[in-house]
């Protein structure tokens, strides 16, 4: 009982630390640029990680294993950090926080798929459905059309949905927080010209909120969130503790009116109930598995 009790704490702090995400990333591209705050995190946060790697003495992946890495770095290193970086230059976070509400929804589809599974009927219904809504109401904000911005939220929900499902299907191979680490050492010398090329003067004047949500992108985001994630789902079970990812877009919403200001309007939070109730039922809808040919 106190291991499952310590597993859904460490998933709620994780869940909590994910929430702040688009929250920080708005502030930090403002005085950083999309190539700073998108990529620059992964550079910072591969010291503490190398430095950990290291002092653990952890076993270098093999080459079966750094495809599914690179898969992962593809996904939570480098789309998703960069295409939310773009986006919240112009979407509110509240905004971002209802799209990103079908990732639990998206990831499950991605894992039952890579691993031979048939989805039910009833998944694919809450899968239209969850996402269906995400886009009317994208539509609804962009006075009657979707927007370039929403297409890359929505980009970003399958991106970091096939990272997810890589991830978790190789933390039973390496360890949990491990698949993480691999990818933001491998992935930072490749970023280290394009966020050299795009700092400038100007931002050592950037204020000192946004310093410190870029470092926190870079320490707690790309990396300790995982931690605690993949650190709580391994002592509480993996079906109990991931439910808690359908607090994160109500914990999103809540901190962009505590910390930006935002105001939040009703049917933003109908809209959100509603896709995390679609989520939830298509999450955890039966599947089958496809017979092989013997």
């Amino acid at each position: 009982m106190e291991k499952e009790k310590l597993g859904l704490f460490l998933g709620l702090a994780g869940v909590i630390c994910f929430s702040l995400t688009l929250p920080t990333t708005s502030i930090a591209v403002e005085y950083f640029g999309t190539t700073v705050v998108g990529l620059g995190r992964t550079v910072i946060a591969a010291i503490l990680v190398g430095v950990i790697l290291i002092v653990r003495k952890e076993k270098v992946p093999n080459r079966q294993q750094f495809k599914s890495i690179l898969i992962v770095l593809a996904g939570a290193v480098l789309g998703f950090p960069l295409l939310t970086s773009w986006v919240m230059k112009t979407l509110p976070v509240s905004h971002g926080a209802v799209e990103l509400a079908l990732l639990p929804l998206a990831t499950a589809g991605i894992a039952m798929l890579r691993a031979g599974e048939r989805p039910s009927l009833r998944f694919w219904i809450a899968s239209f459905i969850g996402a269906g809504t995400v886009i009317l109401y994208a539509i609804n904000l962009g006075f009657g059309k979707l927007q370039f911005e929403d297409l890359g939220l929505l980009a970003a929900v399958i991106i970091l949905g096939l990272s997810y499902a890589e991830g978790g299907k190789l933390s039973k191979e390496i360890g949990s927080w491990q698949v993480i680490a691999w990818a933001i050492v491998i992935g930072a010398p490749f970023f280290l010209i394009p966020v050299g090329m795009n700092i400038s003067m100007e931002m050592l004047n950037a204020p000192i909120k946004a310093w410190i949500s870029l470092l926190y992108l870079a320490i707690v985001s790309q990396f300790l969130a995982y931690v605690a994630w993949y650190g709580g789902m391994a002592l509480g079970g993996i079906a109990r503790v991931s439910q808690l990812q359908y607090l994160q877009p109500f914990l999103m919403i809540l901190f962009a009116a505590l910390f930006l200001g935002e105001s939040i309007t009703m049917v933003t939070i109908l809209t959100a109930i509603f896709v995390v109730t679609s989520v939830f039922i298509g999450k955890n809808a039966t599947i089958s598995k496809k017979t092989l040919p013997t």
